[in-house]
């Protein structure tokens, strides 16, 4: 596989891990879709069982997130804005340390959203918790999935 389609693959990956920040875009299945199309085209032992274990940990994600609560996002003021701090920060904790980065780092995203927002830190906490209860668990359980199949994958590229 060339550089150009390993790029791409990558590109693709990035937008299913934005797409599972916004509502019905299919982020998940990007990622997936993407890993599927690198594994038939690499066809190596190693390709195969990171497929094997990406779509293990989907089905899995999946289930976990419909034993979750139901989300309610407006009535907890959850807004597009808190959802683009909270990604990029979970991307930032991710690069910053790798895998388990990510849950601090989307914590943190929601918290300094909320402390522009409302301008204080009780408050800023307080609606942090508010809305780690309303969306915050699904998306984290969903993106961390994703992000861990995309540190997989650069980490199967890296070393094929």
């Amino acid at each position: 596989m060339g550089v150009s389609q390993l790029l791409l693959v990558g590109l693709v990956m990035l937008l299913g891990l934005l797409g599972v920040l916004v509502p019905g875009v299919p982020g998940t299945w990007l990622v997936w879709a993407a890993l599927l199309w690198w594994s038939l085209h690499v066809k190596t032992g190693t390709a195969w069982w990171l497929l094997v274990g990406a779509s293990a940990l989907l089905l899995v994600t999946q289930a976990v997130k419909w034993l979750l609560p139901p989300r309610r996002l407006r009535g907890a003021g959850v807004s597009r804005r808190m959802a683009v701090f909270a990604g990029v920060g979970a991307v930032v904790g991710f690069v910053l340390l790798p895998v388990i980065g990510a849950v601090p780092g989307f914590i943190g995203g929601i918290y300094t959203s909320e402390r522009l927002r409302l301008g204080g830190h009780g408050e800023a906490v307080a609606s942090t918790r508010t809305a780690m209860r309303a969306i915050g668990t699904s998306v984290l359980v969903e993106l961390f999935a994703c992000m861990m199949i995309f540190g997989a994958w650069i980490g199967a590229v890296a070393t094929g």
